[in-house]
């Protein structure tokens, strides 16, 4: 009887889909497929009475879950990456005497690189699917100049309805906003899409300009009008916006002096240069942008009350990348693209290194991003940009991922059948659409299927799909 059933358990084994190991307590294999060792580069063959420490230490292991198993006394799960490249998934559970010693480790391994580069490639297909989709929305939007603004969100939506019924006006806009944002690229695109885009589109930040230079500046002198002064004297800034669009950033920290002048040119259309005589006639439209709250700078004596009255005609408040979490894929795709042709590279981004991107908080906004990915293009020398390459600041302040797509991938990695970790891949991309869109045509549209697909596939799924 004890001869039979050694070998029913040896046929068990050797036939087996998983490659099964078993070890006693002091980690000598008692048995193994015989087709086992060549997921790690090994001839095939028998490793009975090998000790898994031994080999572990060869790197042939790395590392033994059945050592693993009898060091913890428990159920143990891994990823073991070989020699060769290839990524292994091995199980181990300990085996217990009736007084309670641990007397055997059983671990079951399957060679999961496949379906680990399969969902991988279904993740840049996910991510590819976003930016399309985004990029083809973007197509009707898309400003006279060819500077594409990014979005998908419902706030971003509803302001690019707004800014083309003003932009074919001249009433004031100011841009209200974090720093970062994109305040002057959004004043670049009214300018674009108004009737003076022909003319000058002068930018100017007034955070930038010393005071003492700021009139000079701003209202440019006649010649001798102040030692060290150009001969020929100076067109001032707002004269060079001349029949085009003068854009104030950062006018929050406009001297209350300049808020004076500033205020006169304004109600006036008029401006004298330093050491002028007659006055200018001027014709332009403002736009200014800012981060600081100007009614309170007002109430603290900061501001001039009347020329926020003037500014204020039109507010627009751009949201923050941590407010429009939708719109981050689609623009780390973009700066990538757009690095990637700059610098003459291919460089591409993990799946993975999207997620956590995706929960970071950007408090630089679409700055940092920009700044963040040339920063990884031009210092890491892989071509794939994995979490491991993103600074520790950015890691440490990712905020805690929950049900995220890498879970599910991981969750996928662990079923034992190709065909389960397909259809786990397909349920993750029908839940996504199903909460994206508002009917099945928006759902084949998002997904680059046809309609009756995704029927089928709803049905198909009726009782695993859980919105």
């Amino acid at each position: 009887m004890k001869e039979e059933l050694k070998l029913e358990l040896d046929k068990i084994i050797e036939t087996s889909n998983n490659n099964i190991t078993i070890t006693d307590e002091n980690g000598i294999i008692l048995r193994s497929n015989p087709q086992h060792w060549t997921m790690y580069g090994l001839e095939t063959g028998s490793y009975i009475g090998k000790s898994v420490y031994d080999l572990e230490k060869e790197g042939i292991l790395s590392p033994s879950i059945n050592a693993l198993v009898l060091k913890e006394k428990k159920i143990v799960r891994i990823l073991q990456h070989t020699k060769l490249g290839k990524v292994i998934m091995s199980t181990g559970y300990p085996v217990f005497n009736q007084e309670g010693r641990l007397i055997r480790a059983i671990s079951y391994s399957q060679d999961q690189t496949e379906i680990v580069k399969l969902q991988e490639q279904y993740n840049q297909l996910q991510v590819k699917i976003a930016g399309f989709q985004t990029e083809v929305e973007e197509l009707r939007e898309k400003d006279a100049s060819k500077r594409p603004i990014l979005f998908r969100s419902t706030s971003m939506q509803q302001i690019f309805k707004t800014l083309p019924r003003v932009a074919g006006t001249d009433a004031t806009i100011l841009f209200l906003g974090e720093s970062g944002v994109g305040k002057s690229t959004y004043a670049r695109h009214i300018h674009d899409l108004s009737g003076r885009q022909k003319e000058p589109f002068i930018e100017v930040n007034c955070s930038t300009i010393p005071e003492t230079l700021f009139e000079s500046e701003m209202f440019g002198y006649e010649p001798g009008s102040f030692t060290g002064a150009l001969k020929a004297g100076k067109q001032g800034l707002i004269e060079q916006a001349a029949q085009g669009t003068l854009f104030l950033d950062e006018i929050g920290e406009l001297p209350l002096n300049m808020q004076v002048k500033l205020l006169k040119v304004l109600q006036e259309r008029k401006l004298m240069r330093i050491g002028g005589k007659k006055e200018l006639h001027v014709n332009f439209r403002l736009i200014t942008a800012t981060n600081q709250d100007l009614k309170q700078m007002v109430d603290e004596g900061k501001f001039r009350l009347d020329l926020y009255y003037r500014l204020n005609v039109i507010p627009i408040h751009i949201p923050s990348l941590k407010e429009r979490k939708d719109d981050i894929t689609i623009l780390l795709k973009h700066y990538l693209q757009l690095l990637n042709t700059k610098y003459k590279l291919s460089k591409k981004m993990h799946p993975s290194t999207y997620e956590l991107l995706i929960h970071y908080e950007w408090p630089g906004n679409v700055r940092e991003m920009e700044n963040l990915l040339e920063r990884l293009i031009l210092t890491i020398e892989d071509d794939m940009i994995l979490p491991n390459h993103l600074p520790f600041y950015l890691m440490k302040n990712i905020k805690e991922i929950s049900n995220s797509s890498w879970e599910h991938v991981k969750a996928s990695i662990e079923k034992l059948k190709l065909k389960d970790a397909l259809e786990e891949v397909e349920l993750q991309f029908l839940s996504r659409a199903y909460k994206q869109c508002k009917t099945t045509y928006e759902m084949a549209e998002y997904l680059g299927i046809s309609q009756p697909t995704i029927i089928y596939k709803l049905k198909k799924y009726k009782d695993k799909l859980s919105f």
